[in-house]
């Protein structure tokens, strides 16, 4: 196993025992986000103090990091995400990446202000199989302004090798 295998493994199992203390899969009440920024939000979430995503257990994926203008995710590729051609399917990949980009875009809003997908790219430049034990979505930040929000990302293995790449288009509206 990799250097950068057993490391991701780690980070996996931090985050999860992190998660495992806190309330679970859900949605954030207004009086927990209140006043608090994106970036506040996520490293909450990451600690286990807010909810995180129903749909990151469902599709074996969770966030793993987060700064200022990035998010990373981690997947495990397994046989219930294949197509019938018998690889994973192109939605695993474009919620894995639109996760990362959503999340990376989500730390830029200051208190009051959210965003939502305008519009997803994603490019699939090689398929993903479950030989493959884990990949990292990691989204960053291109514009973040009062109306819009751009970014990309880039789904690659333990050994960098690129699977696809993706880039959002986000809408920036005040939540009060």
């Amino acid at each position: 196993m990799s250097d950068t295998l057993q490391q991701w493994l780690a980070d996996e199992e931090a985050v999860l025992a992190a998660l495992a203390k806190g309330p679970g899969p859900g949605v954030a009440s207004p009086e927990q986000v209140a006043g608090k920024s994106g970036l506040e939000l996520m490293h909450a979430m990451l600690r286990g103090e807010l909810p995180y995503a129903a749909i990151a257990p469902t599709l074996d994926f969770l966030i793993v990091g987060v700064g200022d203008g990035t998010a990373t995710f981690q997947g495990t590729p397994l046989p219930r995400h294949f197509n019938p051609m018998g690889t994973v399917h192109g939605g695993w990949f474009a919620t894995l990446l639109d996760s990362a980009l959503g999340c990376a875009v989500h730390t830029k809003m200051p208190p009051g202000r959210a965003y939502t997908t305008a519009e997803l790219g994603v490019n699939i430049v090689r398929a993903l199989t479950p030989k493959v034990p884990r990949v990292r979505a990691i989204g960053q930040v291109v514009h973040c302004g009062r109306q819009l929000a751009t970014a990309e990302a880039r789904l690659v293995g333990p050994d960098g090798t690129l699977y696809a790449h993706a880039t959002t288009t986000c809408l920036v509206f005040e939540t009060r």
